[in-house]
């Protein structure tokens, strides 16, 4: 429970870092420098300390990164544009949770208790109520559309990559050979840099506007590197970095279904971060959710 509460913050840290960032260089850039940083990050750890990338676990942390950070973060970027944060983050965070659950439970047998259910429930509850639009999106019915296309692409990412995880760390311990979060995450990034490195590529070959849908292309003039590099360097700490290594820690010992609702209280909690930094004032419906949000993350801890 910890590693959960621990990812929910950094995951909400990381979320204001992606922000600015993306600001600065783009999406697709923002998002493929993040994890080329983390990389290296993870690396020095997994090879110095870890178990690099041996052992048979290997090939589910791979293809579990290639699904959760690779397809399922591209999804993501191309949901944003048409849908805004708060519905894009609504759809994919509530989604993945039911998602990751039933998939599990169709394919490892791990079930929830009733109360677990509950809880769970609770939780997405919260956060839909905080995160619902309070106006309509003015957008045809066309791009948004597309753009829940896209966001369930990204839930789907995120759910499937968090049970590959599940399967991965059951491998290893058939094996007796256990992995640590850190190397779990090191595994995994290698999968999503891979994607982003090769769909960044193919778009420099694609001819597009100077400014897109996908944030493909910097909102900012001048040397954006210079403003940007710091908050690429926090990007990465607490998103792919040190944000994976608890969730793969939190879904080592915890069925993703109890994870995975707790991680999703993230847009609740980075409230008080883009308060703070960004002079974003939530609305009453915020504060409610995140009550409801508390009060189920209270009862999946509750159970032992």
């Amino acid at each position: 429970m910890l590693a959960s509460v621990l990812t929910t913050i950094l995951f909400s840290l990381s979320a204001v870092c992606g922000t600015r960032t993306a600001k600065l260089l783009g999406g697709v850039s923002a998002n493929f420098w993040r994890l080329v940083l983390a990389t290296l990050f993870l690396a020095c750890w997994a090879h110095l300390f870890g178990g690099g990338v041996a052992g048979p676990a290997f090939p589910y942390f791979l293809v579990s990164g290639v699904i959760g950070f690779g397809m399922g973060d591209l999804a993501l970027f191309q949901s944003l544009p048409r849908l805004g944060s708060r519905l894009s983050v609504l759809l994919v965070q509530c989604l993945a949770a039911p998602l990751a659950a039933v998939t599990e439970w169709l394919w490892l047998g791990t079930g929830l208790t009733p109360w677990q259910w509950l809880c769970g429930s609770l939780i997405l509850l919260g956060v839909g109520v905080a995160l619902a639009p309070a106006e309509h999106l003015q957008q045809s019915s066309r791009t948004v559309w597309i753009g829940v296309a896209f966001a369930l692409v990204a839930a789907l990412g995120q759910g499937l990559g968090a049970v590959l995880s599940r399967k991965a760390f059951a491998v290893a311990h058939l094996a007796a050979q256990p992995v640590d979060g850190i190397t779990a995450a090191y595994q995994r990034v290698l999968g999503g840099v891979a994607v982003g490195g090769l769909f960044l590529w193919i778009l420099r070959w694609i001819p597009r506007p100077a400014t897109t849908g996908g944030g493909e292309a910097p909102l900012s003039s001048g040397h954006p590197w210079r403003a940007a590099w710091p908050w690429v360097v926090l990007n990465s700490l607490a998103g792919p970095t040190l944000g994976v290594s608890c969730f793969q820690w939190a879904l080592r010992a915890t069925p993703s279904g109890v994870v995975l609702p707790i991680v999703a209280t993230t847009p609740l909690v980075v409230i008080p971060f883009t308060f703070f930094l960004e002079g974003d004032r939530p609305g009453w419906r915020a504060y409610l959710g995140g009550l409801l949000a508390v009060l189920g993350a209270i009862g999946l801890a509750s159970v032992p």
